[in-house]
């Protein structure tokens, strides 16, 4: 399949001003030749790369015009797959792109799979792996801070990273390896206390990047953050006023949210995605009671629940089963409709959740809001986060094989101080070796690649 050429629209379809086409692989000089007719005659032997040329679609059975396009021609190797890329840039809009498409596919091509060409770009060797998942998280950045992460890992700083680790392994792999199959030979020998040593560094250097993860996730997924309370006591009315617009549907009849509810907002750069659930309480109702059991799975894994209790009324047993659910996660209680008359005490539900953060609200009048966003700021350390050029971990597939090559550093050192032979660390030292080649795409099976790249966008 890496021999056939393939095409994709690699813009949203709708009406807009531009939509482009692109095209990659040996055929694609063939392919548009066939269908192309440039405003100004060109030799298509002697075509400059990187050059953008004026013309004409044309449908050469039935010899009519489907658009009046620039065509850019950029020749391998110095292009995005490293193959013969043609894009043509054709105005916007649906019937227009797809009347191409068709035409470049009765030409010669197929159609691309999802992250076909951007899979090309790390089969050629053009990219790695970890800067291919890159391409797709500046596409799915939700903030400016997201998206410096991503251009980073697109720029190398994790595959840098990693190569230096590895170039370090690889060099006492070596050394152990020559001084066991070639004894003969005067070669200088690595003590087990000086590779311990180099082991140790490598594990502190592991060490570093597992524990940017946390912000990592943050900055790429947001603050998974789950608004829970009992019906009617105003949690679709926080979102809206958080959101500051009419989001979610409000009523004074409880169960009226019967499903979650996910949008996202920004806290001093870092992306919040608010979930509003279904309020928690015993029903008879199926459809009510499907959504009160999955408000409780989303609970489990929240980052942060805004668990919300209506202080105009007294608590209540469903109040109690809620608070007996989240009592070991990160929590803040609101007491919302502040604004009436208090049957609630402070006093009273620090009783049940000690340690957890008390903010009175009133979401009808916004009050107390500005305090809520503080207090997360300071909860997940938000304005202590910084990208600028640092390496920061936000995939947890390279997180996990971060986790499995330190496990087999620590091994290594382990049996260094059980005086283990060199044959049985050096094992290890290859199995570390092995797990960050993971990350960079060195050391991965067809199956992690395809499931990688299925999940980017037709046409990138």
């Amino acid at each position: 399949m890496l021999n056939d050429t393939i095409v994709a629209i690699s813009t949203p379809l709708a009406s807009a001003g531009i939509g482009i086409i692109r095209i990659s692989g040996d055929e694609a000089l063939k392919i548009i030749s066939k269908i192309f007719v440039p405003k100004k005659s060109m030799d298509n032997r002697n075509i400059v790369s990187h050059t953008l040329h004026y013309g004409y679609i044309i449908d050469p059975k039935y010899n009519r015009t489907l658009d009046e396009v620039l065509v850019s021609y950029m020749l391998k190797p110095n292009t995005y797959t490293r193959e013969n890329i043609i894009e043509i840039n054709a105005h916007g809009g649906l019937i227009v792109l797809q009347s191409i498409l068709s035409l470049v596919l009765r030409s010669g091509a197929r159609i691309a799979e999802p992250g076909e060409f951007t899979k090309r770009a790390f089969l050629n060797g053009r990219i790695d792996l970890s800067q291919a998942e890159a391409v797709m998280d500046i596409i799915h950045s939700k903030t400016e801070l997201a998206l410096n992460a991503s251009v980073n890992q697109l720029s190398g700083n994790i595959k840098n990273e990693i190569e230096k680790i590895k170039k370090n392994l690889l060099e006492t792999i070596a050394h152990i390896e020559a001084s066991i199959d070639y004894p003969e030979y005067d070669i200088d020998e690595l003590s087990a206390d000086q590779v311990k040593e180099k082991m140790e560094k490598v594990a502190t250097k592991i060490k570093y990047l597992i524990s940017s993860y946390d912000n990592g996730k943050i900055i790429r997924e947001g603050i998974k953050t789950v608004i829970v309370g009992k019906p009617n006591v105003g949690k679709s009315s926080l979102l809206n006023a958080l959101l500051k617009e009419q989001r979610a549907i409000v009523t004074d009849i409880p169960g009226t949210t019967r499903d979650s509810l996910e949008e996202y907002m920004n806290i001093h750069g870092i992306p919040l995605k608010l979930i509003d659930t279904a309020g928690i309480r015993l029903t008879e109702d199926i459809i009510e009671k499907i959504g009160v059991n999955r408000s409780k799975e989303l609970m489990l894994n929240a980052d942060l629940i805004l668990f919300v209790i209506d202080s105009s009324e007294c608590l209540t047993t469903e109040d109690d089963e809620i608070m007996e659910l989240i009592s070991n996660q990160k929590v803040i209680i609101l007491m919302n409709k502040s604004d009436l008359n208090k049957k609630v005490k402070k006093e009273h539900l620090k009783e049940h959740l000690r340690e957890m953060t008390i903010i009175e609200t009133s979401a009808l009048k916004f009050e107390g809001l500005d305090q809520l966003q503080e207090q997360i700021k300071n909860m997940f350390m938000i304005g202590n986060i910084q990208i600028d050029n640092e390496t920061v971990i936000h995939n947890i597939r390279h997180k996990q094989s971060l986790e499995k090559a330190i496990e087999s550093i620590y091994n290594v050192i382990e049996s260094i101080d059980n005086r283990m032979p060199e044959d049985c660390y050096a094992i290890d030292l290859h199995s570390a070796y092995e797990h960050l080649g993971e990350i960079t795409g060195d050391h991965v099976n067809d199956d992690i690649i395809k499931q990688i790249f299925s999940q980017f966008c037709l046409g990138k």
